[in-house]
């Protein structure tokens, strides 16, 4: 019988260290050409809806996740975006597990950040700051606490709910945690970065850039007119991508930039695989500006499911 994991069956089973290790590996396995991840393309929905189908392979597996964003589910009281994923085997073609896409997805982005924070931020970084505090930014604090000397957290939220909640979801970090008034003192205040929203307007601008900074661009929605940093934040930046041909799919925040010729697509074939394989490739500088710009990747989804498939253990048959 084909196994379908819920969300509470992934997270008794998922080891967050072990899914950032993960990550790396993917990453280093995508730039090489061992594991591979096509770019996306993008399905219309009623009520501006979009289905994305993200499909990769590694190793044994193939899988596909069916990311669902839907605004109109704001109205209904429901999550705008679901998510959904199919592994079979890249053996014998047989489904091996369903699961739900939640956990996975908020872990495996927050991996994917810290993989870059480490091989990007200075190494003294100490002080965090978060451009929303909904549950990615409390996944996003507990990743880069891990790899780097976190000594204060700085979040900006609209909501004091979400504000509340965030304080209660990073008690266990035993970091001093303060809420700053806007997003620029976010920036002011920051030494590594994570926005985290939303937004279909930036909310930064490159201008509160500040040199040595090193900036996790993570919220918007997989939409080519949504971002949450302006064209000059780009231009100033160093970037990094998780996938080129991806961002040329459906990242707002590059698309915009290179359609307002701030940036080329030659300043976006830079791969978090690639400074991974060569650090060379990454940081130059003290005082350089870092950007990675994260999309999501299906290849992200597998490797991670892959955990969970192997603490679930013998109940999964791979043929």
């Amino acid at each position: 019988m084909i196994p379908v994991l819920t969300h509470s069956d992934i997270v008794a089973r998922l080891d967050r260290s072990a899914v950032r290790k993960a990550v790396e590996s993917a990453h280093a396995a995508l730039a090489s050409g061992e594991f591979r991840n096509p770019a996306p393309q993008a399905l219309a929905l009623p009520d501006d809806g979009t289905a994305i189908p993200m499909v990769a392979a590694a190793g044994d597996h193939v899988a596909v996740k069916l990311l669902t964003d839907l605004p109109a589910n704001q109205h209904r009281g429901l999550p705008v975006q679901r998510s959904t994923i199919l592994v079979h085997s890249a053996v014998t073609g047989e489904c091996v597990a369903v699961l739900d896409g939640r956990a996975i997805t908020a872990i495996r982005t927050a991996a994917a950040s810290a993989v870059a924070t480490e091989y990007l931020a200075p190494e003294g970084s100490s002080t965090l700051g978060l451009v929303g505090a909904g549950n990615l930014a409390i996944e996003h604090a507990c990743a880069i606490a891990e790899i780097r000397p976190i000594e204060t957290i700085v979040a900006w939220s609209r909501s004091a709910d979400t504000a509340a909640a965030f304080r209660a979801g990073t008690e266990s970090l035993g970091i001093p945690v303060e809420f700053a008034d806007s997003p620029e003192t976010v920036l002011a205040r920051s030494d590594i970065v994570c926005t985290l929203t939303p937004a279909r307007e930036p909310l930064v601008s490159g201008r509160w850039f500040r040199p040595g900074q090193h900036i996790n661009a993570v919220g918007s929605p997989p939409r080519p007119d949504h971002r949450e940093i302006d064209a000059l934040g780009m231009r100033r930046a160093r970037l990094v991508v998780d996938s080129h041909p991806t961002v040329m799919a459906k990242s707002g925040g590059i698309l915009l930039a290179i359609a307002e010729h701030a940036i080329t697509e030659a300043d976006t074939r830079i791969e978090l695989g690639h400074i991974i394989a060569d650090p060379a490739l990454g940081r130059c500088s003290a005082t350089e500006i870092t950007l990675f710009q994260s999309v999501g990747l299906g290849l992200q989804d597998l490797v991670t499911a892959q955990l969970v498939l192997d603490r679930w253990g013998d109940r999964v048959t791979v043929g």
